[in-house]
């Protein structure tokens, strides 16, 4: 009897399209679901590089989806203070719908779907004038602060960001406008709270409804000088600033805090934590930027700083940073740089059978500021890694790092950085005995990815 049921209401929907489809079939209109005449153009589907793409014959439309999953794993050294488990993850897995409408508009919409989360990334609207080398664009996307952290992480060259990318924004709504020419460009905008993570957007919420308290807002400017711009040879010569005043999106009000973990999502540990920075007026930063190509070898750097300013005569923190990267490919091929965007894009691979690629960084970033009595740790880090590309959609990655953290860097007190006068552990960093730079928790990891993009 049920599936007599299912065929007859089968049969009846079958019967409704092809019935509705008939009524609206025109040489020139179409009637949509709201019953209105809409103008229609056949979509010609295509494969560009295992990215399915829909276009109209005059160009005015195009609809494509941007798609990448990332497989993790990490092995950890066993001689550490705290324990760290091996384990593998879903670093990344987004669904992004992108489409170009009237010539002139871009839309997207990109989720991910990581941690069996539903987490919003990029959802904006851009308009770019005809022959202006200038869009604008409204939504939630990247503010146009740090080269590293606006570049998409189908192209970083290691699996993680350094540990000063965390002195950057990162997605927040607001409305942005780039103007770029031959070997210049310019990215300014105003930005409020963030809306990504569900406890972040929630926190806000309450704050307006209980509390009436303004977003808070961000100026956030970059400007991008590229001397050299040639086959062979890249020089980028760039430099960021921004004005930030609290958000709503903290659980605390008027608090600012800076918190990271080291290279990997797999070990949960934040090593390296501010805490809650209170009775915070505003948030200076700046970064500049170096960063380059040489046929077959690319260069990149950047130094940042961040000035967290407070209230009731409470004095200012400063934070710091900087890394440096060189990536060779040894198969022939080229990075390909975009003067658009300020950074540096999909690889060209020497050989149609893949790309080989070695890299190394040195990352550092001090979190202590012993003035304000604000000690968030300090660490370096050695990066060392191994990456083929089998083409355009499909790489293997594999990361050597050493994390070397200082005494500080004891994840608000939760993590063991050394010894005491007894030759217990301690998590208090005035107790420990070690010298200088032996305290604190040091670890090497291997990490594994698989990525694909369609």
């Amino acid at each position: 009897m049920r599936n007599k049921f299912y065929t007859l209401v089968v049969a009846l929907v079958l019967y409704s399209i092809g019935t509705h489809a008939q009524e609206i079939k025109n040489d020139s209109v179409r009637i949509n679901q709201y019953g209105l005449e809409v103008s229609w153009s056949k979509l010609n589907p295509e494969e560009q590089e295992g990215i399915l793409n829909f276009t109209s014959d005059d160009g005015r439309y195009r609809f494509w989806m941007d798609n990448r999953v990332q497989f993790d794993a990490a092995i950890f050294s066993t001689d550490t203070y705290n324990p760290i488990g091996n384990g593998v993850d879903i670093r990344r897995a987004r669904m992004a719908f992108k489409a170009r409408l009237y010539k002139n508009w871009y839309a997207e919409l990109d989720l991910d779907f990581a941690g069996s989360t539903v987490e919003l990334k990029d959802a904006y609207i851009k308009y770019t004038l005809d022959n202006k080398n200038l869009n604008f664009k409204i939504g939630n996307f990247r503010e146009g602060m740090g080269m590293e952290t606006t570049t998409t992480s189908r192209y970083l060259t290691f699996m993680e960001r350094s540990f000063v990318s965390k002195l950057d924004a990162s997605r927040k709504l607001g409305i942005q406008t780039n103007y770029w020419r031959d070997n210049f460009l310019f990215i300014g905008g105003v930005h409020f709270r963030d809306i990504g993570d569900n406890e972040e957007y929630t926190i806000s919420q309450d704050h307006n409804k209980k509390r009436g308290v303004d977003e808070g807002y961000s100026f956030t400017g970059r400007a991008v000088y590229t001397p050299i711009n040639d086959e062979d040879k890249v020089l980028h010569l760039g430099a960021a600033a921004t004005y930030r005043t609290p958000k709503t999106d903290t659980e605390i009000l008027n608090s600012s805090r800076i918190s990271m973990r080291s290279h990997t999502s797999i070990n949960r540990k934040k090593y390296l934590d501010t805490d809650d920075i209170v009775d915070v007026d505003h948030t200076a930063g700046v970064n500049f930027e170096l960063a380059g190509r040489y046929k077959s070898f690319m260069f990149q750097g950047e130094y940042k700083m961040a000035t967290i300013n407070r209230m009731n005569d409470l004095e200012s923190y400063n934070a710091n940073g900087f890394y440096i990267q060189g990536a060779y490919l040894l198969l022939g091929g080229h990075h390909n740089y975009n003067m658009k965007e300020g950074e540096f894009t999909r690889l060209t691979r020497g050989k149609k059978y893949g790309e080989l690629e070695v890299a190394f960084r040195y990352d550092y970033i001090d979190l202590n500021d012993f003035d304000a009595e604000i000690y968030g740790g300090s660490a370096d880090a050695y990066s060392f890694g191994l990456n083929y590309y089998f083409n355009s959609n499909v790489k293997i990655m594999m990361n050597y790092v050493y994390n070397n953290h200082d005494r500080f860097a004891n994840g608000k007190g939760k993590l063991y950085v050394g010894h005491d006068v007894n030759g217990d552990l301690t998590k208090d960093p005035f107790e420990v005995v070690e010298a200088n730079g032996k305290a604190g928790e040091d670890f090497g990891m291997f990490s594994f990815r698989m990525e694909i993009n369609f």
